[in-house]
């Protein structure tokens, strides 16, 4: 793990990914310009390497919710505002979205209760949603992925965010820093602190309450007839 002032927490996989890439890219050009025959077979190769040996994918537990449709995404978003929600916006062939999937999964087997809840969405394959939410889908996007958060119905707060002067701000999609920008550790205690249940409890109290009220308001005028 490495700390930097800008970034925040850094792992060592986002720059071993990134200098492979350009490991690989770069033995392509020397192999063409010294055999394009040989270019070529390394070419295919590296292709067939993608293909058949993709990067491993999470298969540890997590709680997520995946949406197909950003009406879907609204309506629960919606359905009960007590509901906070965590929703990345992502694609399956970025490979940041890739490397932030382990990391969110496991916050959400963390942090998730009934009124604190983590979704995605595969923007790639619906992109009505990254237009509804604004989040730029393109292959050169630096948007992706974004995590949106959702308190009482409403967009919060996200990342990446923008500046001032309109600059998208640059975000490692670790796990300290996602907790860090979503202070996921006090809204884990905000939400423990106020379940669900606990304010169906208090709104019934509060309605027997106005009854009781209501009753003795109502015996007051029968007693002054």
């Amino acid at each position: 793990m490495i700390r930097t002032r800008k970034a925040g927490s850094v792992t060592m996989i986002n720059y071993l990914t990134s200098s492979f890439v350009y490991t690989k890219v770069a033995n392509a050009i020397l192999w063409f310009y010294q055999d394009i025959r040989m270019g070529l077979i390394f070419a295919v190769l590296f292709v067939l390497c993608g293909l058949l040996l993709p990067e491993p994918t999470y298969t540890g537990p997590d709680k997520v919710t995946y949406f197909r449709t950003a009406a879907g995404l609204e309506d629960e978003v919606n359905r009960d505002k007590r509901v906070t929600w965590l929703v990345a916006f992502y694609t399956a062939w970025n490979p940041n979205c890739v490397n932030m999937a382990p990391v969110f999964a496991q916050l959400s087997a963390d942090y998730d209760l009934e009124n604190l809840k983590f979704g995605k969405i595969d923007v790639g394959r619906y992109p009505d949603a990254a237009k509804a939410y604004k989040v730029n889908d393109s292959s050169l996007s630096k948007q992706l992925p974004t995590i949106i958060l959702f308190k009482d119905g409403k967009e919060s707060l996200r990342v990446p965010a923008f500046d001032s002067q309109g600059k998208l701000k640059k975000f490692f999609f670790t796990e300290d820093n996602i907790k860090a920008a979503f202070d996921l550790n006090n809204l884990y205690k905000e939400c423990k602190a106020n379940p669900l249940k606990h304010r169906k409890k208090m709104a019934q109290k509060a309605g027997e309450s106005v009854e009781i009220e209501n009753g003795k308001v109502d015996s007051g005028h029968e007693k002054s007839e």
